[in-house]
């Protein structure tokens, strides 16, 4: 398994596996729900330059954005945000992550989770915040899996720490 950044995937791949993905899945947001094909070349644009910090929008920071692949299938997407700022570290955190319907159960959110882990690693980042919705089950296990505990919660989402 190996982490693909966005702009260095096959597009037509990486497009189909966003197009299974619904609008708002447990607190995932899919950026791209319902664009055309050339929409979502240009949101790889947006994203090459984001992942340099380049023409953020206000209160946005430089994040990466990859495609998790098991030999050549595309099988989900993580978003690793290189900083945080007060709005990241009280809610969604460093990483987000979706993986498609038919690959989840499987392992791959906690496999992909520590390759994403690996490279905030390597980008200095010595603890990683992450969130979850309460009924996300499957993710809360592969954020568990990946050394998470859970520093505090609300009425719906767990909010981790992972020690890198």
């Amino acid at each position: 398994m190996e982490l693909i950044r966005v702009q260095d995937s096959d597009y037509e791949k990486t497009y189909a596996l966003y197009m299974t993905f619904a609008e708002n899945e447990h607190g995932y947001i899919n950026n791209v729900y319902g664009y055309t094909y050339e929409q979502f070349l240009d949101w790889i644009e947006m994203k090459r330059n984001w992942s340099l910090g380049k023409d953020l929008p206000e209160g946005f920071v430089p994040d990466t954005t990859f495609v998790l692949s098991d030999d050549g299938t595309y099988v989900g997407v993580f978003n690793l945000r290189h900083c945080l700022n007060d709005f990241l570290r009280e809610g969604p955190g460093h990483i987000g992550y979706c993986i498609g319907e038919s690959f989840r159960r499987k392992g791959y959110a906690t496999a992909g989770l520590g390759l994403t882990l690996k490279k905030a690693r390597e980008m200095g980042i010595d603890e990683a915040y992450l969130s979850v919705d309460k009924d996300n089950t499957g993710s809360l296990k592969a954020q568990l899996n990946n050394g998470a505990y859970i520093h505090h919660e609300d009425e719906t989402e767990y909010y981790t720490r992972i020690k890198l």
